[in-house]
């Protein structure tokens, strides 16, 4: 299970790239094994501005659907389009290629309430 030392983590399992005021979020590489193979990432948030702890998408295995839920408030500026038609890469690279969302963060203070990888791992009891 790999867990990035340069990323911020919620308990929900998304991960969280600051770079100045907008975040690039995906699921955890966790996550993405629990759920087994992706079939289908829904994103219909594109353009609005979703509150912390909101879903804003969901994402389909083979044997289950989960919500995504918005580790920061902003706004959803740009969706990963490359997953509409390949949501494997979530599967092939949680923290690359198989990013969600970025988002244009409204308030840069909730970034203090996301975990680092070492609280994340606690998360996971790792």
């Amino acid at each position: 299970m790999n867990i990035l030392a340069d990323l911020k983590y919620t308990k929900d399992h998304e991960w969280v790239k600051i770079e100045g005021d907008v975040a690039t979020v995906g699921i955890t590489d966790f996550a993405q094994g629990e759920l087994g193979d992706i079939v289908y990432v829904d994103v219909e948030t594109l353009d609005e501005e979703v509150d912390k702890d909101e879903v804003f998408g969901t994402v389909e295995a083979v044997k289950t659907v989960s919500d995504l839920f918005m580790p920061l408030t902003g706004e959803v500026i740009e969706l990963n389009e490359s997953l509409e038609d390949d949501p494997e890469l979530v599967n092939k690279d949680p923290y690359g290629e198989g990013w969600m969302i970025k988002i244009k963060i409204k308030d840069s203070s909730e970034v203090d309430g996301l975990l680092d990888a070492e609280g994340y791992k606690e998360v996971l009891g790792a």
